[in-house]
């Protein structure tokens, strides 16, 4: 995720110029997260390679995972919101398998040990309007997820495959508030499915928001990609697991 820094530091600098300004027409939601996922399933590449298991062949760790979130609402009702947020999805790995794997023209012979390193960071740009506003939120829109990731291998042979694709999902987010409490709980579905290719990112969430705008949610997060020839790999993997987020909304 090289660019998450500045497309966020971009976005707040420009918004905190024009906050003071409109105040009352727009409302700004900063937050970070912490997501601890379970990651799952297989790789190759298309020129004739072996299908690569994350966990029997690669030995990928599950390791926590960060975010960074931005949201812009206005009152223009032409106008769509903004929602940016920012993953960090870098896993690697240490193994020594037990047959020869092959990917992108590269043969890894068995009993070496190879290091790999598997990213799938990438940015959100998600353009919704709000259909409900009240104790029930109701948002829907598109979702632009961008790919800034690599696989690599390095053991008796090296390569590596960029990660550089932008994929156009469906967004839909729902919310029920308690009233008076402060607690609600809610549900996020970003979806795109075309010929061979499919990717779902999905949360399940309860949290609670503060009068004061400091806000606390956790769930459960799920990540699916089923790639099919994008810069030559094919994925169908899988990351699952709890999230925890803090936010402040002005």
């Amino acid at each position: 995720m090289k660019l998450t820094w500045t497309v966020f530091f971009a976005i707040f600098t420009g918004t905190s110029i024009f906050g003071p300004v409109q105040a009352d027409f727009v409302g700004i939601n900063i937050g970070a997260g912490h997501w601890s996922p379970t990651l799952s399933g297989s790789f190759n590449s298309n020129n004739g390679g072996t299908s690569i298991d994350l966990e029997d062949d690669l030995r990928v760790n599950d390791e926590a995972q960060t975010s960074l979130v931005l949201t812009i609402e206005h009152a223009v009702t032409a106008l769509p919101n903004i929602r940016y947020q920012g993953f960090a999805l870098d896993s690697s790995g240490i193994s020594t398998p037990t047959s020869d794997l092959a990917f992108n023209g590269e043969t890894f012979t068995s009993g070496n040990e190879i290091r790999s390193n598997f990213n799938l960071s990438h940015d959100d740009i998600v353009l919704y309007y709000q259909l409900l506003d009240n104790w029930i939120d109701l948002d829907m829109g598109v979702d632009l997820k961008r790919f800034d990731g690599e696989v690599e291998l390095n053991g008796s042979s090296s390569t590596r495959v960029d990660v550089d694709e932008t994929i156009p999902m469906l967004y839909l987010s729902a919310r029920y508030e308690f009233p008076y409490s402060g607690f609600y709980i809610g549900a996020d579905i970003n979806n795109l499915s075309l010929s061979d290719s499919d990717a779902e990112d999905s949360t399940l969430k309860l949290g609670y928001k503060s009068g004061d705008g400091l806000g606390l949610e956790g769930g459960i997060k799920t990540f699916s990609l089923k790639l099919d020839d994008a810069n030559n790999l094919d994925t169908d993997i899988k990351y699952d697991g709890i999230f925890l987020n803090g936010y402040y909304n002005f």
